[in-house]
């Protein structure tokens, strides 16, 4: 089985694959700090949810957005996983050409959606990922990565908001029954909502101008659900899109990546 583990600045999901069946998949926080010792102990439940170990994770593909994290998940694969790992980032074999003026900028997390988006949907497409920061990705007629725009992710964006605003309280993401709130809760509903609903099709459709073709665009992230019903352009969600972009760049890279002589023991 591959676990592939797609590391964010606020979130982490792991999943779990069998072939390729997505067969679990799990969102914990992001901890910068956390050593190998407490990923094993962490991966080590979740894997007891399904009555597996170690013993059943054939490989490890990671994307990673923090490389603090790099050595603790690089010590995992080896002492306790005992597995190949591949972490994806410059030189990695994905199939897709990077049409970026320096491709080390461009986010592993980017490119795995952009292999998944491509793939399963088709070129061109437009992939908008929600996470801490909001990504546009572009994939042109051609199959190439041609770039994107990075704009400030909905919860990044709101705790400024409150941050700054003494009489503002936060208040939950979802969507009022009117675009004009009637009270402070409704409005800033609707700001979140519809404001970045209107954001998403303003530079989609800009992107769509410049790529020359009618792309296809394709949701993913955790706040996904939310904005898509309210965005005339998003025409569908798909959560696991960046996991099944690192299923697929694993099995184009399988035959580079070798496996540690030994298996490890379990964490206590």
């Amino acid at each position: 089985m591959l676990l592939a583990v797609d590391v964010g600045n606020t979130q982490t999901v792991f999943g779990l694959f069998e072939g390729e069946k997505l067969a679990e998949h799990w969102r914990v926080a992001t901890e910068a700090e956390r050593t190998a010792d407490e990923l094993a102990a962490l991966v080590a439940r979740l894997l007891e949810f399904r009555d597996l170990g170690f013993d059943d994770v054939s490989g490890v593909c990671l994307s990673t957005a923090v490389p603090a994290l790099l050595s603790s998940y690089t010590e995992l694969a080896e002492r306790y996983v005992g597995a190949p790992l591949l972490v994806v980032g410059p030189g990695t074999r994905t199939g897709v050409p990077v049409r970026y003026d320096n491709p080390h900028e461009v986010g592993p997390d980017r490119i795995v959606n952009a292999v998944a988006a491509r793939e399963h949907y088709g070129a061109p497409c437009i992939v908008v990922d929600f996470g801490t920061s909001t990504n546009f990705d572009a994939i042109s007629a051609a199959g190439e990565y041609v770039g994107g725009v990075l704009a400030p992710g909905i919860e990044v964006s709101m705790d400024a908001l409150f941050s700054r605003a003494a009489r503002l309280t936060k208040v939950d993401f979802q969507a009022p029954e009117r675009t004009i709130g009637s009270s402070t809760t409704t409005a800033l509903q609707a700001g979140v909502v519809f404001g970045f609903a209107g954001q998403v099709d303003g530079i989609v459709e800009r992107m769509r101008a410049e790529l020359g073709d009618r792309a296809r665009v394709i949701a993913t992230g955790g706040l996904a659900h939310l904005i898509a019903p309210h965005s005339k352009t998003i025409e569908l969600v798909d959560q696991m899109l960046t996991l099944e972009g690192l299923r697929l760049v694993w099995g184009r890279n399988a035959d580079v990546v070798s496996a540690p002589d030994s298996r490890p023991q379990s964490p206590t």
